[in-house]
């Protein structure tokens, strides 16, 4: 039996037994994913809104802090409904310290009524690491399929993940096929990611965020390649970003949400919604265009338009982008930031 408690508290007394190796939701009895849940970070919430049941990673780099990032949505997010809430969390080939400043956040905002945590540190087996977000999905099945709740899960690193099925593919001697990966990294991938979405007469909902560091900041890498391929989206943090102190550093170029439009507008966010988003994308593409020829002839050269796009830029990134630990955004307050941003555009 696995999941036992390691929290020091008292055991639990389990109502039945389930296999962890748990099928795909058949694509014939999935419902359509639809409303959102609100992560309190405006990038997210109004650019690339996070729809239930929906499956939407997160690119990181190497040296790029998104177990901050991590610690914080599982920290603010939220639904908008009378619906039960509940937010399951796989931690894999995880440092002790890591491990125990998600523990400690949680204990001190008082999170760890709506969070089930499942560990695996650094110095455990491979194979218990493979088994982590299997318990972890079992787990969200039974709150959200039986129960009625809708939950979140959040499973980070797979990078970690993938690197321990190579290890034990190895092992085994199998044929190793990308970067050593063995070839059935994409179906294995795929039997995890597909257990996230909505059934057809049941309430509950499972939506995934799970978390991978690119390494060498290669997006075309197997891993986020493969996820990529599978999920509905990706949220894509920039080093650049990250260097200039920029939190949290979400690159919006690269990221999207591809549900998105399905799961907001008049009935769940604002009428203007999509219209809000695509002005922002558009107009921060060009700040990058009025970026590049500054870099050319001088910021003193551009046109008027040109500088004011390198405007919209700067404050964008300064007031939208940076977003304090402890600064959550209701989903009218981000939408009402983007709609004063763009009058700088006028």
């Amino acid at each position: 039996m696995y999941g036992k408690a390691i929290d020091g508290l008292e055991e639990i007394y389990y109502v039945e037994e389930r296999d962890i190796n748990s099928k795909p939701i058949n694509p014939v009895s999935r419902k359509y994913p639809r409303n959102y849940i609100e992560t309190g970070i405006s990038c997210i919430d109004g650019l690339m809104t996070l729809i239930r049941g929906q499956k939407l990673p997160i690119f990181s780099g190497s040296g790029i802090n998104h177990n901050e990032l991590t610690e914080r949505i599982i920290r603010q997010a939220n639904i908008h409904d009378e619906s039960d809430f509940a937010i399951v969390f796989g931690l894999m080939g995880a440092e002790y310290e890591t491990a125990q400043f998600f523990r400690k956040s949680f204990e001190e905002n008082n999170v760890l009524s709506k969070v089930v945590m499942f560990q695996n540190l650094s110095n455990d087996s491979s194979i218990e690491r493979l088994l982590t977000p299997k318990i972890a999905l079992t787990c969200a099945e039974y709150l959200a399929f039986d129960l009625g709740m809708q939950v979140l899960v959040i499973l980070t690193d797979m990078t970690s993940y993938a690197e321990s099925l190579r290890e034990i593919a190895t092992l085994k001697e199998e044929i190793p096929s990308r970067k050593g990966y063995p070839g059935y990294l994409y179906s294995d991938f795929a039997s995890i990611y597909e257990r996230a979405g909505m059934i057809e007469g049941r309430k509950g909902s499972i939506t995934q965020l799970p978390i991978l560091t690119m390494p060498n900041d290669d997006i075309a890498h197997p891993i986020p390649d493969i996820t990529g391929y599978i999920t509905e989206g990706q949220i894509v943090l920039s080093r650049e970003l990250y260097q200039r102190g920029i939190t949290p550093p979400i690159n919006i170029l690269d990221s999207l949400s591809r549900l998105m439009k399905d799961g907001i507008g008049k009935e769940c966010t604002r009428e203007n919604h999509v219209e809000i988003a695509d002005k922002i994308f558009a107009a921060y593409s060009k700040t990058q265009e009025a970026r590049a020829l500054a870099k050319v002839l001088g910021e003193a050269d551009l046109t008027e338009e040109d500088k004011k796009y390198l405007a919209f830029g700067n404050k964008f990134e300064e007031e939208f982008v940076n977003q304090g630990l402890y600064d959550r955004r209701t989903m009218a307050q981000t939408l009402d930031l983007a709609e004063e941003l763009l009058t700088i555009l006028q």
